[in-house]
């Protein structure tokens, strides 16, 4: 089942947000407490963002949270992936806007040949300087046909 998250939602949110990081980015693992990604998603996602989730048998599987044409976070739990729960995301963005804009790490290779599959177009690529992980990163951009 597919609806928009409200704010109670938010601690299932950051978790499956913390769980598919830590397993796409083992790297990254403990940049930030449950506390701060809780605060996060309060304080910075729900007010500026229009979040959808993917629940399964009652579980939130699967989150998305755009705005202004563009996709902020994509997040599914790694026992989901690979069963169409992050292309049902991205297709509630893209159902509301004409181009999306995303970024993404460099290194995160599964999450790139995701985008490319999915209509995205890599058109930057940063040394990693002006993010918070200090990660090289590659924006990509989807307009609609």
């Amino acid at each position: 089942m597919l609806r928009q998250l409200a704010l109670t939602d938010m601690g299932a949110a950051a978790q499956v947000h913390r769980m598919a990081f830590d397993r796409a980015m083992p790297w990254l693992v403990g940049l930030h407490t449950q506390d701060e990604d809780r605060w996060f998603y309060r304080e910075r996602v729900f007010p500026a963002c229009r979040v959808w989730g993917r629940f399964d048998d009652g579980v939130l599987s699967g989150i998305i949270a755009f705005r202004d044409g563009w996709v902020e976070q994509l997040y599914v739990l790694p026992v989901a992936q690979g069963r169409g729960v992050g292309t049902e995301l991205l297709d509630v963005a893209k159902r509301t806007c004409e181009r999306l804009e995303l970024w993404t790490f460099q290194r995160n290779e599964r999450a790139r040949r995701f985008y490319e599959a999915r209509g995205f177009a890599l058109v930057e690529q940063t040394d990693g300087a002006r993010n918070e992980e200090k990660e090289p990163d590659a924006r990509y951009l989807w307009t609609r046909a």
